[in-house]
This record gives C-alpha cells, sequence and structure tokens, in this order.
C-alpha cells in the first residue's frame, strides 16, 4: 500500500522520532464532524437526546471497510479479542483490536451483513489495521474501502442516521408505518422507509434507545425525508456535528486513544505499509501529558472498559500478552471513569482570557480538545501522575466539563478528589496553541458512563430482549 510519498515510518524517521511527528504535526483537533455544525444551538441539540429525540448524521465522520470472502470470519477472528461464536447475520459486535503486546489498537463497530461480508465502521485506525491483515495475511477476501468526508473526495457510498432518545420509538414507528419490533440490542432487522429497503441496528448512546439506519447513500434524500417528517409531530431535534461528539462524554465511550502502531517492533511492517499521506500518517498528539515514550499513551483494553469483551476462546493477535496482563494482576491496575470539572476552577481558568497577561490555554467549546489525540495529566493532591485525561467537552445535561479518563485503581472510587492538569508544559508548533501557561483544575471521579440509564437500563428498554 505504499505510494510516492512514502509511508509512516518514513515520516516518523524524517521528524527525528514518532513522538516528535505527533507532537508538532500540524493537523487541526477533530471538534466537528463535516455535518452542518448547528441546526440549532449546541446546547439545545444535547438536551433533546434526554428530553426528547434526536437525528444523528454518522454518514461522514467514520470510515467503512467492506470485507467480503470465504476467510471473512477468519481474519476477523484471528485480529480480534471479542470471540466470534454465534455471531448471527444482522448482528453487530464492538470490535476490539490489540498489538501483540497486547497494547490497544482501537475499536470499531463490525456489522455481519451477510454469512461471508462484514462491515467496519469506525475511526482510521482499526480500519487501517484490518486492511492491512487483509492485504498481507495471504487471507481470500475481497474489500472496499470509503473514507471519512474530509479523507475522501465526493459523497459516501452509504449514509448512516441514528435517532436517540426517550421518543425515538415513536418517530420510528410512524417513519416505518408499523410497531417498532422487538429486537435484542445490537441486533439488526430490515425496514422499509419511503419505500426503500433500509438496515436498521438496534443502537443507544448515553443510555436513550435508538436505531441506526444504513443504506445505499442514492436512497438517502427519501429516508431521510421520511425519518424527519416522522419526527416533526414528536419533537425530534436534528443534531449538529459541533454536539454530536460530546455524546460519548455521556456514554462514557472513549473515542480516541492513541493506536499502540507508531512504536514497537511488532508493528514495524504495519508502519511501513501505511502511507504517508493516510489520515493516521498525520494525526497530532497533545495535551499536558509530554513523554518522548510512547508507551506513555498506549492503552490496554482492560484500561478502557474492554474486558467483558476480551475471551480466550480464540487464537488472536495479543493473546498471550493480554493472558500475562490477567495472570499478573496488571488487568486490574486501571479503571475508566468520568471525571467532572469544578465549575470555579473552569470559570478562572476560561475567564483568564479577560485579564492582562498570559492567561490559560483557551477551552473550546463544547469539545476541549486542541489536538486528534489529547492527553492531560490527572495527578492526586500529592502531585503524582495517577492517571490520564482523554476526552474533554462540556455537557449542557450536566451543566459541567466533563472527560472520559483513565485512572490508577485506587483513585476510581466515585467521589474522589483529583486534579486536572490543563495546558502543554512546552511550546509547540501546533496551530491550535497559543501562549498560555498551564493552570489546576480539580474535578471529582465518578462512574463511565455517568448517565445511570446508561450503566444500567437501556439494553432492557421495553421495546427490545436484553
Amino acid at each position: 500500500m505504499t505510494t510516492k510519498s512514502g509511508n509512516l515510518q518514513d515520516s516518523i524517521q524524517q521528524a527525528g522520532d514518532a513522538h516528535t511527528m505527533l507532537w508538532e504535526s500540524q493537523s487541526p483537533p477533530i471538534v466537528s464532524t463535516p455535518v452542518t455544525p448547528e441546526f440549532t444551538n449546541w446546547r439545545d441539540e444535547q438536551q433533546a437526546w434526554r428530553r426528547t429525540s434526536v437525528l444523528f448524521d454518522q454518514s461522514h465522520h467514520m470510515a467503512d471497510l467492506n470485507i467480503k470472502g470465504p476467510d471473512a470470519l477468519k481474519l476477523i477472528r484471528n485480529t480480534a479479542v471479542n470471540s466470534v461464536e454465534n455471531w448471527q447475520v444482522n448482528q453487530a459486535k464492538q470490535y476490539v483490536a490489540v498489538n501483540e503486546e497486547g497494547q490497544l489498537i482501537g475499536d470499531n463497530i463490525l456489522f455481519r451483513n451477510e454469512e461471508d461480508e462484514f462491515q467496519a465502521v469506525g475511526v482510521p485506525p482499526t480500519i487501517n489495521w484490518l486492511q492491512y491483515h487483509a492485504a498481507t495475511g495471504g487471507y481470500d477476501v475481497e474489500i472496499w474501502r470509503d473514507n471519512p468526508s474530509y479523507g475522501r473526495v465526493g459523497n459516501p457510498k452509504v449514509y448512516r442516521y441514528e435517532v436517540q432518545g426517550p421518543g425515538a420509538m415513536d418517530v420510528i414507528r410512524d417513519a416505518i408505518g408499523e410497531e417498532v419490533p422487538n429486537v435484542k440490542f445490537f441486533h439488526g432487522t430490515r425496514f422499509t422507509i419511503a419505500g426503500k429497503t433500509v438496515r436498521a441496528l438496534r443502537h443507544g448512546m448515553a443510555g436513550e434507545p435508538g436505531f441506526e439506519f444504513v443504506g445505499p447513500w442514492e436512497d438517502r434524500d427519501a429516508v431521510i425525508g421520511a425519518i424527519m417528517e416522522a419526527g416533526e409531530k414528536h419533537g425530534m431535534v436534528r443534531v449538529g456535528g459541533r454536539a454530536y461528539l460530546t455524546n460519548s462524554l455521556e456514554s462514557g465511550w472513549l473515542p480516541r486513544p492513541l493506536p499502540a502502531f507508531y512504536s514497537g517492533a511488532s508493528t514495524a511492517d504495519f508502519r511501513a505499509w501505511l502511507p504517508s499521506d493516510d489520515i493516521d500518517s498525520g494525526v497530532s498528539l497533545g495535551g499536558s501529558l509530554h513523554s518522548k515514550d510512547l508507551e506513555d499513551y498506549y492503552f490496554s483494553p482492560y484500561d478502557v472498559g474492554y474486558g467483558k469483551i476480551v475471551k480466550f476462546d480464540h487464537d488472536f493477535i495479543g493473546r498471550a500478552a493480554l493472558e500475562a496482563q490477567v495472570d499478573s494482576g496488571r488487568a486490574q491496575a486501571n479503571k475508566k471513569v468520568t471525571l467532572v470539572w469544578n465549575g470555579d476552577d473552569v470559570e478562572k481558568a476560561f475567564g483568564s482570557m479577560f485579564h492582562p497577561g498570559v492567561g490559560a490555554k483557551y477551552i473550546n467549546q463544547p469539545i476541549a480538545h486542541y489536538a486528534t489525540y489529547h492527553y492531560d495529566r490527572i495527578e492526586s493532591g500529592e502531585g503524582n501522575l495517577i492517571g490520564r485525561s482523554c476526552h474533554t467537552g462540556y455537557s449542557a445535561n450536566e451543566r459541567s466539563m466533563l472527560s472520559v479518563s483513565v485512572v490508577a485503581a485506587e483513585y476510581a472510587e466515585p467521589g474522589t478528589e483529583v486534579e486536572v492538569i490543563w495546558g502543554e508544559p512546552t511550546p509547540s508548533s501546533k496551530p491550535a496553541v497559543e501562549d498560555h501557561k498551564q493552570v489546576r483544575i480539580r474535578a471529582t471521579v465518578q462512574p463511565a458512563p455517568l448517565v445511570t440509564k446508561a450503566r444500567t437500563e437501556y439494553r432492557s428498554n421495553t421495546h427490545v430482549t436484553a
């Protein structure tokens, strides 16, 4: 897959090392999707997914990789920590991959559309990882790929919409013209909307029920028109790109851990395969955590709450390393949490821009990132590094700045007080980083997901069988 522009390893060598390449990258932060930023305003759009129902446009910010052939399931089995037993057609899984050292590459949603056909949907790292192994592993598969809109010219191959919220089923019932059938969580069915066949996945984000709809792009206008018409009388709100990315703050999903393929011997062939003009070759790294050792940015799947997904019923890349983590107790060392930032401290940091002198780093709203991969130090009251804050933004539902974070297990008890270091410790050439000073912001540890319903109720919603 190398091109005339070289490969990822060439880019690393030209920069001097991987950390420098990422830290000095000129790529902008991903703080919105190529969808309309706001249809009304992002505060009302956030609140609508708890009050009525919302329509998410997921057609533009994710990559699609379609895998078809006799070895499609074998490819997935060999690269996924997941079990692939009893995987039904029209069922989806949260595919999770690691490298040989048991460090997280990332996750995506993997649909089984037919017995021998699967479609992976997500941000590029695991899409590239699957495509690499399909291309180099001798698998009998055919693939097609569609990049996110920011990495492609023209329209997507498929549309992807989601309706969710307390009133979602009312909207969907009217759109399909009949009662919504019982469908298990993360299982699928097919609906007819506006005369078009639509794949539908029983889904839910931030604890509210819903379905995700997928079909060919040429059917988009008819399908979206019918959904909008059905939603109008039920108070459905269309969510723009700015609010969309904050949904995961409440649902507790960590969308962008740094994929563990920028260093290490086991991923050297992957770096030589990935073109230097690929999306993953041009991303940026920022935040108050600054370390030349990229392993300080990597996670185990156990760190981010994927332990329940790991199944040792098959051989897969990284299995031995994960088994060793379990045996040694490393799998219990860290825990994913939500940090609720202290309002007074946030107000003081934000307000510093209205006073003379160098102030705190500007806090973007509603997503606060200023790099593709954002890592802030979490410290104890004694100033010790105890965790990493990786996904930060404002929730109008919680009236708070929140961050999805990973902390040492002994600090994971809800109510524990910690401090987040906001701002970079050293100058960089990143365009989004102005002259500023670091500040300490108090935060309180809470569960991830933060929303109780997301942790306990929505998989057994009355419209589904758990």
